[in-house]
């Protein structure tokens, strides 16, 4: 029996069904009555509207794992137009951090502030001395330190546009490859594109969360009143979090190495990834619930 065949005449388990349904309702109702009540009081319209379009990657999470848990057919297709988000997510959440600044001039204007000063306080072990940030070990043997300013405020930017760009370009040629059926989701094998995309978007994504943090380290104490930690730490559990797990799932099945009864019950990769995924985005969006609610100048 052809692959394609077989995920045509695949259904998961009724249970598997009912929980990740069940779990959907819950992160779709919490997550549009967020949405309604920052349009409801739309103060901020430059830092609500990308927090708005953070917050909708995680019901758009939440419907495209169902969608291919359920119909296993799709699930590249799925998991595409979920990355093509998440890239777009990531760029939300940075204009977001930077519209909190007051723009990017205003931006760029601290950052020059913070370069004129003799020192400044070390945030999370990455030095800030003399005005530039040092990189940590292993960074400092590959990276001269940044001077902060508009050429530091230009890497961080660029660090995150190019995994949006990365991400749309390697969702373009995965859509190519599965035509020719040689993508091979979920499988390390030197004829599939996969792995070759996996190691990429590893580096790309690792950069542009490098960058996300460089930035936070700089900018925590003029951001302290919106939480950035929190944030920070949330969107991070969701957007990079979730690629290497779904890479660790492929990973330890193709060593034979996942064989708990959950995963040998869901039979495909990608099912059991979905699975997890929509057991997982109520927690992360019930923690951006309580944090931005707790920003008085977006609700108050």
């Amino acid at each position: 029996m052809k692959i394609t065949d077989y995920l045509l005449s695949y259904s998961p388990p009724l249970w598997a069904t009912f929980i990740a349904g069940l779990l959907l309702v819950i992160t779709l109702t919490l997550s549009i009555y967020l949405i309604f009540e920052h349009l409801a009081s739309y103060k901020n319209p430059e830092e609500q509207k990308f927090l708005i379009g953070v917050i909708l990657m995680v019901p758009c999470y939440s419907i495209e794992s169902f969608v291919s848990l359920v119909n296993p057919s799709i699930s590249v297709d799925c998991s595409i137009l979920r990355d093509c988000y998440e890239s777009f997510a990531m760029y939300c959440f940075g204009r977001y951090l930077v519209a909190c600044l007051g723009g990017e001039e205003r931006t760029i204007q601290f950052m020059e502030r913070l370069g004129y000063a003799s020192s400044l306080t070390p945030l999370l072990d990455l030095d800030c001395d003399k005005g530039t940030v040092k990189h940590p070990f292993p960074m400092n043997y590959f990276l001269k330190p940044w001077k902060l300013g508009q050429w530091f405020y230009q890497v961080i930017k660029f660090g995150i546009v190019q995994y949006m760009i990365i991400k749309l370009l390697t969702a373009l040629l995965a859509v190519i490859l599965e035509a020719f059926g040689v993508y091979c989701e979920g499988e390390f094998k030197w004829g599939c594109g996969y792995p070759y995309m996996a190691v990429v978007l590893n580096f790309s994504q690792s950069w542009a969360l490098y960058c996300l943090i460089q930035f936070y380290t700089v900018t925590k104490d003029e951001l302290a009143y919106i939480k950035p930690l929190a944030k920070f730490l949330t969107f991070k559990s969701i957007v990079f979090l979730t690629w290497w797990q779904g890479v660790a799932i492929a990973l330890f099945s193709a060593l034979g190495l996942f064989r708990s009864p959950i995963a040998e019950s869901l039979q495909l990769k990608s099912s059991v990834q979905d699975f997890i995924i929509c057991i997982e985005r109520r927690w992360p969006l019930l923690l951006l619930f309580t944090y931005t609610f707790s920003h008085p100048n977006l609700i108050n």
